[in-house]
């Protein structure tokens, strides 16, 4: 097996093992997201900073947390808590979206 064809391989199967695991997932824009929050500042303001404590600080969290969270929300796996505000929420979101608010939040 030559070196070129051993590296395309390599190469080939790194790609998959990402896809599989979700590393190769599309990144958020956050100047998309921005746009996208209006709905989500009512509750945690306009820079992820809420003013009532039941809601949480989005600011400076993790993109890969709020992703989590609100793909949670959308597919009902969360049912604890705000999960009736937020299901409704995060219901119509598509997975760019959720990236892209995600990387806005993470952001501030």
């Amino acid at each position: 097996m030559s070196n070129k064809w051993r590296s395309g391989f390599v190469g080939v199967a790194l790609l998959g093992v990402m896809a599989h695991s979700g590393l190769a997932n599309a990144a958020g824009d956050a100047t998309a997201g921005a746009g996208k929050v209006t709905a989500c500042a009512a509750c945690h303001g306009p820079e992820g900073k809420p003013t009532v404590d039941i809601y949480p600080q989005l600011a400076g969290k993790a993109a890969a947390d709020i992703e989590s969270a609100l793909k949670a929300y959308r597919a009902g796996e969360r049912t604890a808590g705000m999960a009736a505000m937020m299901t409704p929420q995060a219901a119509n979101l598509s997975d760019q979206d959720i990236a892209d608010i995600a990387a806005h939040y993470s952001q501030l």
